[in-house]
């Protein structure tokens, strides 16, 4: 049986960037070379494409400019070598990549031009969970809890004095907590207004909500859903920033990630399936992860979801999919089957 070619896109152009290689390389080393030919394209810092050896450190030296294809006749790569270029036609396609120009709805456009069947969410679902005030809209038309919010767009602005502090700045289409403030009185909210302007002009500002953080992995489409053990992040001090430490392989400045998560049963249950229902409610395909607020009083609350969640040593989604009895290997055989005939394989 030939093996199938899989196009594995990592890098991108968005501040995620070294953490989309990271997850890449973990990729990289539980394909399951019997069955996969891998084809390795790292998009550059500058946005150049490039076909690789593999996400490696210096996985730019010696690399061939390559681009995918928007002619579904080529139905692939354009690889281009000395001035001429050769085709190399790809089975499917997965896209290791996060934050914007990845998970946000414009590469997906990209693929759905070239006609390669992809792993993940398509251009809507992508879009909508990627801007945080329309998922927020969409969720609460499904009758699921978020937080308050209110979002500045350009020129707009805020009455500080009518917040209710705390309250979180975001930039309301990024990830990983970057460019994230916790602001505890009004005059802490232009300098928080500006660090979210660095990475998105639409700033989200958003309710504290005093709860534990949990998350669950999602994996399926439609009524076909897979889920993970829950976890929960424990905190030391401050808030939620992962990716943002230095080594964070090693551990955490602040947080502990409790996988299962050290809550009553009762509250597993309904944290999966509130993940479900959000998760369907945007459309999302393949597989996300969908993070929440567990309150005191047994509630749940959205807080985000990561359509193209981070598969490094130490993210939250391959550990929840592990405690659940599915390894990376798995996992990947999974998404690769659900791109191509939209079912999953048996476990």
């Amino acid at each position: 049986m030939a093996k199938l070619k899989i196009g594995i896109i990592f890098g991108g152009r968005s501040e995620e960037h070294p953490i989309s290689i990271k997850s890449a390389r973990e990729v990289a080393n539980a394909l399951d070379t019997e069955k996969y030919e891998p084809y390795y394209i790292g998009i550059t810092l500058d946005g150049s494409w490039k076909l690789c050896d593999g996400p490696d450190t210096n996985w730019e030296e010696g690399a061939k400019l390559a681009v995918l294809s928007p002619d579904v006749n080529t139905h692939g790569l354009l690889v281009l070598n000395e001035g001429t270029y050769e085709t190399i036609k790809l089975d499917v396609i997965m896209p290791v990549l996060h934050g914007k120009q990845g998970e946000d709805g414009v590469l997906q456009g990209l693929m759905e031009l070239s006609g390669v069947p992809y792993v993940g969410c398509d251009v809507q679902s992508s879009v909508l969970c990627m801007d945080k005030s329309l998922a927020y809209t969409v969720v609460r038309a499904a009758g699921i809890p978020t937080p308050n919010f209110w979002t500045i767009t350009g020129n707009e602005t805020v009455d500080a004095d009518q917040l209710p502090y705390p309250v979180f700045v975001k930039p309301t289409r990024s990830g990983s907590s970057f460019g994230v403030s916790k602001v505890t009185s009004k005059e802490e909210l232009p300098a928080a207004i500006e660090t979210a302007r660095q990475y998105d002009e639409k700033v989200l500002i958003e309710e504290g909500v005093t709860a534990s953080e949990v998350g669950c992995s999602v994996l399926g489409n439609g009524a076909d859903l897979f889920t993970g053990e829950v976890d929960r992040v424990a905190l030391t001090h401050g808030f939620f920033r992962i990716h943002q430490e230095e080594q964070p392989e090693v551990k955490s400045e602040n947080a502990t990630f409790m996988v299962p998560a050290d809550i009553p049963d009762e509250s597993r249950k309904m944290a999966q399936e509130t993940a479900k229902v959000i998760y369907r409610a945007l459309g999302c395909v393949g597989l996300a992860r969908v993070d929440m607020f567990l309150k005191e009083d047994g509630s749940i609350v959205l807080n985000e979801v990561n359509t193209l969640p981070g598969l490094t040593s130490y993210s939250r989604y391959p550990r929840m999919m592990a405690a659940a009895g599915l390894t990376l290997t798995e996992l990947i055989d999974r998404l690769v089957s659900l791109a191509l005939t939209g079912k999953t394989v048996e476990g």
